[in-house]
C-alpha cells in the first residue's frame, strides 16, 4: 500500500545542523530532472523579492518567506513528516511513534511537495514556501510536474491511496488502474448528513497515516482496505465501480458537529 499526503504551508525550521538536500536521496529518482528544474526556477523567483511576494500569495506578514527559498539548497534538513505541521500532521504525530512505525511510514507514505514532487515521508528536505498554484517564471508547476509525476507513480505496483487535495494530485494524476483510489473525506453528524469540512477533513487524513504506521500489516487491494479500516476504527466506503469496471474513489467517513 501507498498512502499519498498532502503537504503543508505550516513548516518546522531548522533541520540537522551541517545537512543540506541532496536530491540523490530522495525517492523516485527519475524525478532528479524535474526537481532541477523547479528549484533553479524557485531560487531564480526568490532573487527578486517583490516578484516572489506576488507569486506566492504572501500577505504582509509573510514576506520573510521568499529568504527560505533563496537558501533552498543551502539550509539544513529534515524528515519530511517532521518538516511539515498543521492539522494533518499533528494527529499523524510522527515524532510520536516508535521507530519501527516511523520505518513503516517511510515505506508506505509519500509526501507530494510543490518544489520536490512526491517524496517519501522520511525523505530530509529544507524548509521552503511553495503552494501548488504558485507560478514560477516561465513554467507552470502543472507543466513541470504532472507528466513526470505521473509517471512515476504508474510505476508502483499494488494498492494506491491519495489523500492528496486536488491541487496536488493534479501535479501527479494517479494511473487509471484497479487498485489506484483517491480518498474523499465527509464529516457524518448525529443525523447522518454529511458534508465536507477542511478541519476534520485534514485530521481523518492524519489518522489514516497513523493507523498506516502502527499496523502490522498492510491492505493490498480496495477491499482488504475497506475491511482493514474498520480493525483500525476508521470507517471507509467503497465508491462504485466506473462503466469501466474500476473503483476510484474510497471515502472516509469522520464524526463531525451536529
Amino acid at each position: 500500500m501507498l498512502l499519498l499526503l498532502p503537504p503543508s504551508e505550516t513548516k518546522r525550521p531548522g533541520g540537522v545542523p551541517g545537512s543540506r538536500l541532496d536530491l540523490a536521496s530522495l525517492r523516485f529518482p527519475t524525478l532528479t530532472d524535474a526537481r532541477r528544474r523547479t528549484l533553479d526556477a524557485v531560487s531564480a523567483l526568490a532573487q527578486d523579492h517583490d516578484a516572489a511576494v506576488a507569486a506566492l500569495k504572501l500577505g504582509p506578514r509573510q514576506h520573510g518567506e521568499v529568504a527560505k527559498n533563496r537558501v533552498l539548497e543551502a539550509s539544513p534538513v529534515m524528515p519530511a513528516v517532521d518538516r511539515y505541521t498543521g492539522v494533518l500532521y499533528d494527529a499523524l504525530d510522527a515524532g510520536g511513534l516508535p521507530e519501527p512505525a516511523r520505518e513503516r511510514l517511510g515505506r508506505a507514505a509519500v509526501v507530494h511537495s510543490a518544489v520536490l514532487g512526491p517524496i517519501g515521508a522520511l525523505d530530509p528536505i529544507p524548509d521552503y514556501r511553495l503552494s501548488h498554484d504558485a507560478r514560477l517564471p516561465g513554467a507552470r508547476l502543472k507543466q513541470l510536474w504532472a507528466e513526470a509525476a505521473a509517471a512515476a507513480l504508474a510505476r508502483e505496483d499494488g494498492l494506491i491511496v491519495d489523500a492528496r487535495s486536488q491541487g496536488y494530485s493534479a501535479l501527479g494524476p494517479l494511473p487509471r488502474r484497479h487498485g489506484a483510489v483517491r480518498l474523499e473525506v465527509v464529516a457524518e453528524d448525529g443525523a447522518g448528513r454529511r458534508r465536507a469540512l477542511n478541519h476534520f477533513n485534514k485530521h481523518a487524513k492524519g489518522r489514516l497515516a497513523r493507523a498506516v504506521a502502527l499496523a502490522s500489516a498492510l491492505p493490498g487491494t480496495v477491499g482488504e482496505l475497506i475491511e482493514w479500516s474498520r480493525e483500525q476504527g476508521l470507517r471507509l466506503e467503497a465508491g462504485e465501480p466506473a462503466a469501466d469496471g474500476i473503483v476510484d474513489t474510497v471515502t472516509l467517513v469522520t464524526a463531525g458537529p451536529s
